[in-house]
Parts: C-alpha cells; sequence; structure tokens
C-alpha cells in the first residue's frame, strides 16, 4: 500500500475539521493548488477514506437519551448479536469487530434501552455489555466521532481547526427568539429530515460522496446548520486509510470506567489530549460509566520532539476504577450500520404541504 502524500495530509486534515469555510479560505489554509484539492478530495471520497454525514441534534428529534453498548459476544453467537442490535430501529451505528461490537442508540425513554439489554440477556448472546448513557441536552458528550485532533497528531500539523465535535449539548436553536424546547415547525422538519438523508438520496447516480458536503444547500437549511438542529461531519474510515510518512492510527482502543468521587471528565480530557497527546475520536461520561474511544499505532512511533508524554494508563487511574480496554485492529471492523441517522425518521415521508 502506498502511503499518502503531503498534500493528500493536509486536504484530508481540512475536511476532517468540517468547518463551513468558503473554498478559498480552505485551500489557503492547506497551501495546496484548486486542482489538486478538488482531485484529492474526490480520490478520498472514491477510496472510502472518508464519508460525509449529517447527525441530528437527538433532542430535536425526540430522542433525549443517547447510549454506548459495548458487548463481547459468545464465539457462536455473534451473528445473532450483531443482527438484533441493527435490527434496532434506534441503532444508528453498530461496529462488528473480531471480539467485541459497540452501538450507538438514540432513544427516547430508558426502558426501550432496559428491554434491549433484556433481549440480549435472555438470549445469552454476551457477556453482560458495558452501557454508558447520557442526556443529549448536556456536555455529557464532547466528541463524538471526530478524528480530526489524532489525524493532525498522526500527520505532525501543529494544532486543529475544529476539534472536538460533540453531539447534542444545549438545545438546539437556543439563541432563537422561540423557546429552546419549541418543536420544530412542518417545514423546519422536513428540511432537516432532507438533509438526513442527503448522503443516503441522491437523486443523480453520477453524484460522488465528495458533493455531498453542506456547498449550495438551501437557506433553509443551512440555517437548521448555523442553529445545530443538524450539524455536517465529516468521519474517516481509519481502516482504509493508508499510512503517512510510515505512521498510521489502525488500531481502535475502546476504554470504559466507572468515574471516582469527584473525577471530572472535563480535566480527563484536557489532559490526555494536552499532556499524553491521545486525541479521542469518541468521549461520552455518563453519571456511573465513561466510555472513550481512540486510535493507536501498530509500529512504534518515533521518538516524540514535543518532550515526554504523560502515560495514558495511570493518567486513567486517577479517574476511573473497573477499567476495561479492549484493542482491535481497525481493519478488523465492519460497520453493520453507518451512521445512519436517517433511521430516526418516521417511515412515512412528509407531503408535499409540509414542504411548503
Amino acid at each position: 500500500m502506498r502511503g499518502l502524500t503531503d498534500a493528500e495530509a493536509r486536504v484530508i486534515a481540512v475536511l476532517l475539521a468540517a468547518r463551513p469555510d468558503r473554498e478559498r479560505e480552505r485551500l489557503h489554509l492547506i497551501d495546496v493548488p484548486r486542482s489538486t484539492y478538488h482531485a484529492i478530495r474526490r480520490r478520498a471520497y472514491d477510496e472510502g477514506w472518508l464519508r460525509d454525514r449529517y447527525v441530528p441534534h437527538p433532542v430535536a428529534f425526540g430522542r433525549p437519551l443517547v447510549s454506548f453498548l459495548l458487548a463481547r459476544p459468545f464465539a457462536d453467537r455473534f451473528d445473532e448479536l450483531v443482527q438484533l442490535l441493527s435490527e434496532e430501529q434506534s441503532a444508528v451505528v453498530v461496529w462488528r469487530g473480531t471480539q467485541v461490537v459497540l452501538a450507538v442508540l438514540f432513544h427516547r425513554q430508558a426502558p426501550e434501552l432496559q428491554r434491549l439489554v433484556g433481549k440480549l440477556e435472555a438470549g445469552h448472546l454476551a457477556a453482560p455489555p458495558s452501557v454508558t448513557t447520557v442526556a443529549a441536552d448536556g456536555p455529557a458528550i464532547p466528541v463524538y466521532f471526530d478524528y480530526e485532533g489524532l489525524w493532525c497528531h498522526v500527520a505532525g500539523f501543529d494544532g486543529t481547526l475544529a476539534y472536538p465535535h460533540g453531539l447534542g449539548g444545549g438545545d438546539p436553536g437556543e439563541s432563537e427568539a422561540a423557546a429552546p424546547s419549541a418543536p420544530l415547525s412542518p417545514h423546519q422538519w422536513w428540511a432537516a429530515s432532507e438533509l438526513v438523508l442527503r448522503p443516503f438520496a441522491a437523486t443523480d447516480p453520477s453524484r460522488g460522496g465528495h458533493l455531498v458536503g453542506p456547498l449550495g444547500l438551501p437557506f433553509s437549511q443551512r440555517r437548521l446548520l448555523q442553529r445545530g438542529v443538524v450539524v455536517h461531519r465529516t468521519i474517516l474510515d481509519p481502516g482504509r486509510l493508508p499510512p503517512y510518512q510510515g505512521r498510521a492510527a489502525d488500531q481502535v482502543v475502546l476504554v470504559t470506567g466507572t468515574p471516582k468521587v469527584g473525577a471530572r471528565p472535563d480535566v480527563l480530557f484536557a489532559t490526555l489530549c494536552r499532556e499524553s497527546r491521545v486525541y479521542p475520536f469518541l468521549f461520552a461520561t455518563g453519571a456511573d460509566r465513561w466510555l472513550f474511544g481512540a486510535l493507536g499505532g501498530s509500529t512504534p512511533r518515533p521518538a516524540d520532539d514535543q518532550g515526554a508524554r504523560r502515560p495514558v494508563l495511570p493518567t486513567m487511574r486517577e479517574y476511573l476504577e473497573g477499567i476495561e480496554i479492549l484493542q482491535e485492529p481497525a481493519s478488523g471492523f465492519v460497520s453493520a450500520v453507518d451512521h445512519r441517522y436517517d433511521r430516526l425518521l418516521p417511515a412515512a415521508k412528509p407531503t408535499d404541504a409540509t414542504k411548503r
């Protein structure tokens, strides 16, 4: 496998930031010719290195709870567990590894998740799963499948442009004159639904994945993006990405644990980034369980010219107990459900009347 060029590494970094910059601003940031930028962007999507999604604010879509379920299936029941989770309409992400399954679920009430876990246990499909459940109207998911920090570190770039991107937070539209919790109008719901469907419902078969982004969207949809009702995200597939200068983030590391009394997730996150130089792509902190996901390399890293790094495991021990660490090659993960937020939409499509 050939390695990435310097220009490819820079283009990937600016795309992962998913900022609403104008094209000339992006070109200025990465210092590559326009034609080179467009060719690399198309290649990144055609090769499956990147893909775009529109992620809805869970509260705006009537799903105020988000759960991260981490299970180790029994070897003879692996397929059954993956099928059970994949058929669950609230599951927007289902990753199947060689030893572990990770599912992300947007749901309305806690009993929905309890019923699902009950099915898993009744079917004797896996060891008791680790579940991190958070309220989506708070800051409990500061990083949600955001790979920019990790990639900039691997590529040796100084700083990031937008990392970290989280999920949820304060009610969408809270800066609006209307009440923050006010439901979406029929037209806003239609516009938001069309955004979520955009990566999967292209009318032009020749439309490439690199054209799914927000450029050229109508005002109503751009307004929803500005308000945070839906956010545009560019997601990395580390299992497909070639190495850069001999470095590759080809190992997925998932860590869970119970927070110690007085532990602050914001302090742990800042310590990991600044002192350990670990940039989680996923960080979720429930009341009784925390989860974070990171990427590592299978080959030893060269000497770090930024000085000594704070060891990761001792750092986590200061904040968590009962720590579980699961590590697998990124190439071993298959997305049974790949960020399918369209699953949260009603089965019936809105009528033309609601579009006006």
